[in-house]
């Protein structure tokens, strides 16, 4: 699939690197013009979004946010956000958003994520994420945003199309733009909306100067490596109704334990990597691999001797091994409540101090002026010593 994208969007795989210190990384290079060499270089910055839908998978965890720790503990600028506008553009009950907002951060921390070295916050706590999209809305064209493959695969399922879900995209440039972020780690099903992002900058950079990087997308090799449970052929979701076909942080031993003992294999009882004639069991095998850091060959020689029935026991005691710890960790964390709601507090003030400052750059070049805005000059000087 990532190929396929590759070639839809004129890229090749020599267009790709590994990114620094990221071995299952890759980045998309872009080919510039020489006009667009000498344009004006931006510190780097990265930024990524995670919405409080559903409970987090192992299949985010391994896809996204243990490469967010890595990046984070590599001394990255890193600013990461729990991207609850984007949460509402299907229906949703707002009771249980504003839990899993709470259950995402305690998520978040749990597997690692450290306030003092990542900025972690609440999308929506920054307003100027919704202004920065207006201005990129006026310059985004309906047929562009028809394009978009996340949308056209969503509104295919809906008989009134929700025009939040249309629009979505341009609220995801706002959230990168707005940071002036250089950097996106992203799953290949949102690498369009990536250069989405890239030609909304041109576009905004050429109609009124100089002010965007154009955003490079970092695309985890392991994202969408896990498949769900019970259909080896998808991968693994937060939306899927059936609750056995993941394997979320939050389960139980017990949970997890009859999770694995009916995960879909097959008929063959020898354990072998065959992803192609044996997804099921393949399947198994990666997230063994990616638990512990074995090929899925050294699994296989381990498990010699066993049939896939013995073996579901032996991965099942080496998930909850390992998801165990992170578990307890999030049920200390919620309940601890008011510790998490200072954690994003604290969050929002440092996204906001980077924001405002690019958002009144904005301001100005649209013709907009501070003039109206509520803050002068002495007041941000104030903010930004807080």
């Amino acid at each position: 699939m990532f190929k396929k994208l590759l070639i839809s969007s004129k890229l090749s795989w020599n267009q790709l690197k590994v990114f620094p210190s990221q071995s299952q990384t890759l980045v998309l290079k872009r080919t510039y013009s020489k006009k667009e060499k000498q344009r004006k270089s931006y510190p780097r910055r990265i930024f990524s979004g995670i919405q409080p839908t559903g409970i987090v998978h192992i299949g985010n965890y391994f896809g996204a946010i243990q490469n967010w720790i890595k990046l984070q503990d590599d001394g990255e600028d890193v600013i990461w956000s729990i991207v609850d506008m984007h949460a509402i553009t299907l229906p949703h009950d707002p009771n249980e958003l504003r839990q899993n907002i709470l259950k995402l951060t305690a998520t978040l921390l749990a597997c690692g994520i450290d306030p003092d070295k990542s900025i972690l916050f609440q999308q929506s706590t920054v307003p100027m994420h919704a202004e920065l999209s207006w201005i990129f809305a006026c310059l985004a064209t309906m047929p562009k945003l028809a394009h978009q493959p996340q949308y056209k695969e969503k509104s295919e399922k809906l008989k009134d199309i929700p025009l939040g879900l249309y629009i979505y995209p341009i609220l995801q440039t706002a959230d990168i733009l707005l940071y002036k972020a250089t950097h996106v780690p992203v799953g290949e099903d949102q690498l369009q909306h990536i250069q989405l992002a890239e030609h909304l900058a041109q576009k905004f950079n050429s109609t009124y100067g100089e002010t965007f990087p154009m955003p490079i997308a970092i695309v985890n090799k392991d994202t969408g490596r896990i498949k769900s449970l019970r259909d080896p052929t998808q991968k693994m979701s937060k939306s899927c109704s059936d609750v056995k076909s993941r394997i979320d942080l939050t389960d139980e031993p017990d949970v997890l334990l009859n999770k694995v003992k009916k995960a879909i294999t097959d008929f063959t009882s020898e354990i072998t990597y065959e992803p192609e004639v044996r997804p099921g069991v393949a399947n198994l095998l990666n997230i063994h691999s990616m638990i512990t850091g074995k090929t899925p060959e050294e699994i296989c020689k381990e498990a010699e001797g066993l049939d896939t029935g013995k073996y579901k026991l032996m991965l099942a005691d080496v998930i909850i091994e390992n998801l165990n710890p992170i578990r307890k960790r999030i049920e200390q964390y919620m309940n601890e409540p008011q510790y998490l709601k200072e954690v994003l507090q604290e969050g929002a003030r440092k996204a906001e101090l980077t924001a405002i400052t690019n958002w009144l750059e904005v301001r100005n070049k649209v013709g907009y002026g501070i003039g109206t805005l509520s803050i002068n000059a002495d007041q941000l000087h104030l903010h930004a010593l807080r």
